[in-house]
């Protein structure tokens, strides 16, 4: 990617013209880069999450997705949510979700949890997203809106890692975070 100029605005247009190999989002125009991968942890809570939502909707309208997948809300906002789910066929593209998702899943980490507790929120908020669930990158709890008829979240529903999430665009479809972190732990790494 070309050094960043500073007061521009980019475009998804700019976008489409980075170097595949470094992951981006737009939000209002102003580039953020991708995190490192994700740690193990934060890998195994998405997983669990995504194939729990991907087997519930097996053979309904919505299709769920997981990142990478650009979603598009206009040329200054294209951001890769963790896991998201859409339910207008016309909103996915070849190359992309055009529009706002029903759902998305964000899970913290580290660098990425004021940006998704805040600037994201308020971006999928202002486009309409219905749901939005962020979940703490340990497990240890997780924060739900719902999109009111005045377009704006309600305040938020935290919900615990042992306590029941009910996912409102995914009907009858409760999750216990706790079962997520209940796999056995992994050895170990040396640092030596």
């Amino acid at each position: 990617m070309p050094a960043l100029e500073q007061n521009k605005r980019y475009t998804y247009q700019d976008y489409c013209q980075w170097d595949d190999d470094e992951r981006w989002e737009i939000i209002d125009g102003v580039p953020f880069n991708m995190a490192p991968a994700p740690i193990t942890r934060h890998q195994r809570i998405k997983g669990w999450l995504y194939t729990k939502i991907s087997n519930k909707l097996e053979g309904k309208k919505c299709i769920p997705f997981d990142a990478p997948i650009d979603v598009i809300f206009s040329k200054h906002d294209v951001v890769q949510p963790d896991i998201l789910v859409v339910c207008d066929p016309k909103k996915i593209t070849e190359k992309n979700i055009q529009g706002a998702p029903d759902l998305i899943i964000e899970i913290l980490s580290p660098s990425t949890s004021k940006r998704d507790r805040w600037t994201k929120k308020q971006l999928y908020e202002r486009n309409g997203v219905k749901e939005y669930i962020i979940v703490d990158g340990d497990g240890a709890f997780s924060e739900q809106y719902i999109l009111q008829e005045n377009g704006k979240y309600q305040e938020a529903i935290v919900i615990d890692f042992d306590e029941r999430l009910e996912i409102q665009t995914v009907e009858n479809l409760p999750l216990i975070l706790k079962e997520a972190l209940d796999i056995p732990p992994f050895k170990q790494e040396n640092s030596g």
